[in-house]
C-alpha cells in the first residue's frame, strides 16, 4: 500500500473514534438526566457537572478531526 493509502487509512480510523465519543457523550447525557429525575434539587449543579465533561469529552473529538484533516491533507 502506498503512503497516500495509509494516510486515508489513519484519517478514517480517526473518525471512527468520533462514534465512539458521540455514543459516550449522549450516555452521559442520558445519565445526567435520569439523575436529576431522581433529585430535582441539585440540577443546577449536576447541569453544570455535565457541561464541564462534555466540554472535555468534545477536546476529544476535535483532536480526532484535525488528525483526520491533517493525514488526508497534508500527509495524503
Amino acid at each position: 500500500m502506498s503512503d497516500r493509502a495509509y494516510a486515508f487509512l489513519g484519517a478514517g480510523l480517526a473518525m471512527f473514534a468520533i462514534f465512539g465519543i458521540g455514543w459516550g457523550q449522549g450516555v452521559a447525557a442520558a445519565k445526567s438526566l435520569e439523575a436529576i429525575a431522581r433529585n430535582p434539587e441539585v440540577t443546577s449543579k449536576i447541569r453544570s457537572q455535565f457541561i464541564l465533561s462534555a466540554a472535555i469529552v468534545e477536546t476529544g473529538a476535535l483532536y480526532c478531526f484535525i488528525i483526520a484533516i491533517l493525514l488526508v491533507f497534508v500527509a495524503g
